[in-house]
């Protein structure tokens, strides 16, 4: 057995634990003692905001932990997302990190997978940052600020 691990909840919050979504009606601490794949809450993303691409990797990836029984579309739809997003980006901490995430998917560690994502946010905001600059500097430059 693994070490367990301590999660606290506030009322109505939700926890989605191996496709299972759990609602709890008052604070209340929940203890995993064996292996589990989870979700809180607060982790999960929306449709709508799934706007990047890592962003739009990791709502892949969260279908593949909330709706386990979806498994062969889901990993057919991260397969191709994957491979896209491995021939666009050139950043070699990006693309590091995107193997990574292959490994853990690859090895059923999709809650790590869905963290090792997340970290990798602010590299692509730097990223898309970048040509947002530039589209503010020549805009700036025709209008004469």
């Amino acid at each position: 057995m693994t070490n367990t691990l301590k999660i606290s909840l506030k009322a109505g919050e939700k926890i989605y634990v191996n496709g299972a979504v759990i609602k709890v009606d008052r604070k209340v601490s929940l203890e995993f003692l064996n292996d589990v794949q989870f979700l809180l809450q607060n982790h999960v993303l929306q449709p709508e905001d799934a706007k990047t691409p890592l962003r739009q990797l990791y709502f892949v990836v969260q279908i593949m932990l909330m709706n386990p029984d979806g498994g062969d579309r889901a990993q057919k739809l991260f397969r191709q997302t994957l491979s896209n997003l491995l021939s666009v980006f050139r950043n070699e901490r990006v693309l590091a990190g995107l193997k990574r995430i292959d490994t853990l998917v690859c090895e059923g560690e999709v809650y790590e997978a869905l963290k090792a994502i997340r970290a990798l946010y602010p590299l692509e905001d730097e990223i898309l940052e970048g040509p947002r600059r530039q589209a503010e500097t020549v805009f700036a430059k025709a209008v004469g600020e």
